[in-house]
């Protein structure tokens, strides 16, 4: 479902809905992030989506990875949560959602990777050159929360 973000536009549409969502920040070893290109904006992300009814937040968060990129994840920690009023996402059904989103930290524990009806890539990308891609400013956020402070951001 083709979308369109905002963040501080003032010719926004309003939010009409408030969804759960997760996102997930996974390094390897070598400090590289997982990073997918998302098949409905073409805009570099983490991995991640919507918290479905029935399932913990956890849950989701390790789905959402293994869907989109083939690989399986443990859970390590809690890296952020995003809440912006100013930050809605404008989808083709009509839909204006607010994000209340977890992001979240792990690592990979297994699978292989791969792309999906999701992503039309995925990879692991070094952090320099992460500035480089093209990615949305909130998620752009997230990943350098995770780059630079253990703390859990809240905001």
């Amino acid at each position: 479902m083709p979308k369109t973000d905002y963040l501080n536009d003032p010719n926004a549409p309003m939010a009409n809905s408030l969804v759960v969502a997760v996102t997930v920040f996974v390094q390897d070893d070598a400090g590289r992030v997982l990073l997918i290109k998302r098949s409905d904006n073409s805009l570099w992300a983490l991995p991640g989506g919507a918290q479905d009814v029935g399932e913990s937040t956890a849950q989701a968060a390790r789905r959402e990875v293994e869907e989109e990129t083939g690989l399986r994840v443990e859970l390590t920690g809690i890296s952020g949560i995003y809440s912006d009023p100013a930050h809605v996402i404008a989808y083709d059904n009509g839909e204006v959602r607010q994000e209340f989103s977890v992001c979240l930290r792990a690592k990979s524990i297994g699978g292989t990777i791969r792309s999906s009806d999701e992503s039309s890539e995925v990879r692991w990308v070094e952090p320099d050159a992460i500035e480089r891609l093209p990615i949305h400013p909130s998620m752009l956020l997230r990943i350098r929360h995770g780059l630079t402070s253990d703390a859990p951001y809240i905001g």
